[in-house]
């Protein structure tokens, strides 16, 4: 193998995860993908708390999916809340389950196991009495605090279905996902705090419920204090009701393939498609891919500085964390607020261990100054992750040298709402990396690499990124439209889980994601990534940040249009402006041109950082007055700023 980064030695001692090594890795990949049945059953009844042990495995295949979602354990009995909580009050009921930093540094509450479980059983217990049963869905619209994870333990504690709507969605996104679901009840909070900013959920949520009849209640935490609007009969404050529920509620026996919650993916358009993931498949891949990836210690302080609204909150600061019996950080604020040191701050105030954020917000920083990160003792950390979409190879490294001062091992987590948790990934005990890949599958993930007509790609290449077996944490099906769920991932290559993303493959075996095929640019018959055009502007010094999408051109068929965030204290020049062309050029090949290329002063991010890519579509294409609701960006003002400036040009 070549241009490898070793697996830090310190990282190797002492991991409880059973991945310790290449050879082992082999091993278990070897197993799960010979015997997966076999090889999964062994894993959940060691890891997961059931009621009854399942003795089936996987019941059907991709191939049957059109007459029924797939099957794991189905035989077996369990709620998963035992799982994440009951099994872990006789051995270490005092450990800190949930440590809270919020929007304020130092602002922190701690919740153990003994005191989560308690809040979990009130909840659900209070929950009960405003009439949520089992199988009934919940809805739960709130910012980064505990109450969030509380809402979704207590849902999941009765056997009722939670579907989590981030906190800077619109009245109108949150009502589409109200009607979907059919949601009786809505749990909010008065007010979030974001960046020193207030954020109107209970408003917000008024307005969604204005006219919809099926929602009986509206649950609301009160965090800042502030006047709401109140509709009596209705509207029912969490203090009021929820420490008069049973701190020792019994929780509600579910079978393996009960729904446990719904998440809409994002950027959808039309009817919202909302995902969903059951019970015992789904924990079993939570629990094992957090320790096995992470190299997860019972003494590690972990970070995942995401938003409990996408997936990555779900598997990463819930689900996956407390059944794993670990200390999981919740983090309110950003990592600009009030200042870029915020991140290595809560690493130097909490002794974080473990780190896991997104390429957007590495980027962002680096173009900050390393002192921001250097002023902080950061020697507790590691293993780094990442997550989100594609990590270009500078931002990788600047995150190793700088950050982990070359001492910490980074995980760069390939996956999606519909997997579940990680598929493809460094095992941070175990792989050798390469930046800017995320190097093997996990064990029981059979990546397949296929050209647009299905053929299969051997070796080295590339191609559309399929998975060929069937793993426990995957979705079942879309909310009431099975058919759809079948249309959109299996529609293409039937037999086969299509991702929708573009990667590559390399001597190594390694695999590099270069996108969404949405995303993949046809520019003359020659097909290139938006990832590989934005990695290759960012390796200049005087680019902090890059957006790439494709417009109509009227020779190329596609044209390359390129956002770009320049360095404080830089302007684009002809020289500048040449010297990305040529970074292009060699980093891509001959054929790789930018077209049009506009400075603007920021790229359009929601408030998990991620770059909303359709809005800089419709501008480039000159449709810049069709963007629609932008309230779920962190800053809806950039995007005038980048609309006024694609006029100009």
């Amino acid at each position: 193998m070549t241009d490898l980064h070793a697996v830090p030695a310190r990282v190797r001692a002492g991991s409880p995860n059973p991945i310790t090594d290449l050879d082992r890795y082999r091993e278990h990949a070897a197993r799960a993908a010979a015997n997966p049945d076999g090889f999964w059953l062994e894993e959940t009844r060691r890891r997961v708390a059931w009621r009854t042990e399942p003795t089936q495995g996987l019941a059907s295949s991709f191939h049957d999916i059109a007459q029924g979602p797939l099957s794991w354990f189905g035989d077996g009995r369990l709620n998963i809340t035992e799982s994440c909580l009951d099994r872990h009050l006789a051995t270490q009921g005092d450990k800190v389950a949930i440590l809270w930093e919020g929007d304020e540094p130092g602002d922190c509450r701690t919740l153990t196991y003994r005191e989560l479980h308690a809040e979990v059983c009130r909840t659900a217990s209070a929950l009960q009495r405003l009439g949520l049963k089992r199988g009934e869905r919940a809805i739960i619209y709130m910012g980064m605090v505990p109450e969030a994870a509380i809402a979704m333990l207590a849902c999941a504690r009765l056997g009722a279905i939670h579907s989590v709507v981030f906190g800077g969605f619109s009245a109108e996104a949150l009502r589409d996902r109200i009607r979907d679901c059919s949601a009786e009840v809505v749990i909010t909070q008065d007010e979030g705090r974001r960046a020193g900013r207030t954020i109107p959920l209970k408003a917000t949520t008024d307005l969604a419920c204005t006219g919809e009849t099926g929602v009986k209640k509206v649950l609301v935490y009160r965090r800042t204090g502030a006047p709401v609007e109140w509709t009596e009969g209705r509207d029912v404050w969490w203090h009021d009701v929820v420490p008069q529920g049973d701190a020792a509620l019994p929780a509600t026996e579910c079978a393996a393939e009960d729904p446990l919650f719904i998440l809409y993916t994002s950027g959808s358009t039309g009817r919202p498609k909302g995902v969903v993931h059951t019970c015992g498949g789904y924990i079993t891949w939570a629990q094992y891919t957090h320790r096995t990836v992470f190299d997860l210690r019972d003494d590690d302080v972990y970070a995942c500085v995401a938003d409990v609204g996408w997936i990555t909150g779900h598997t990463y600061i819930v689900y996956g964390p407390l059944a794993n019996g670990a200390t999981t950080l919740m983090f309110e604020s950003t990592p600009l607020y009030p200042d870029s040191g915020r991140y290595w701050d809560l690493v130097q105030r909490h002794g974080i261990t473990i780190f896991y954020t997104a390429p957007t917000a590495i980027r962002a920083l680096a173009a900050c100054g390393d002192e921001h990160v250097s002023r902080y003792d950061r020697s507790t950390l590691r293993v780094l992750g990442t997550v989100g979409e594609p990590i270009n190879p500078e931002a990788w490294n600047w995150y190793y040298d700088v950050v982990g001062e070359g001492r910490c091992n980074i995980v760069d987590t390939w996956w999606q709402t519909e997997t579940g948790g990680i598929c493809l990934t460094p095992i941070a005990p175990a792989t050798p990396t390469k930046p800017g890949s995320a190097t093997l599958p996990m064990p029981g993930i059979l990546p397949s690499l296929r050209t647009p007509e299905g053929r299969v790609i051997r070796g080295p290449g590339e191609g559309l990124l399929c998975i060929e077996q069937p793993w426990p944490g995957q979705a079942r099906t879309v909310w009431g439209d099975h058919e759809r769920f079948v249309a959109t991932y299996f529609g293409m290559f039937p037999g086969l889980y299509f991702t929708g993303d573009g990667c590559k493959r390399d001597a190594d075996g390694y695999y590099w994601i270069t996108g969404r095929v949405d995303d993949v640019l046809n520019v003359s018959g020659h097909r290139m990534g938006t990832a590989e055009f934005e990695s290759a502007l960012v390796s200049s010094e005087a680019i902090a940040e890059a957006a790439v999408v494709g417009f109509p051109h009227p020779i190329k068929g596609q044209g390359v249009y390129a956002y770009v965030v320049l360095q404080s204290g830089q302007a684009l020049t002809d020289d500048l402006e040449q010297t990305m062309q040529g970074v292009c050029r060699t980093r891509i090949g001959a054929h790789a041109r930018v077209d049009r290329l506009q400075v603007v002063p920021g790229l359009p991010k929601t408030r998990s950082g991620k770059v909303m890519r359709r809005l800089l579509r419709k501008i480039a294409e000159g449709r810049g007055d069709e963007l629609g609701d932008v309230s779920t960006l962190a800053d809806p003002t950039v995007v005038d700023a980048i609309r006024a400036g694609a006029q100009r040009g």
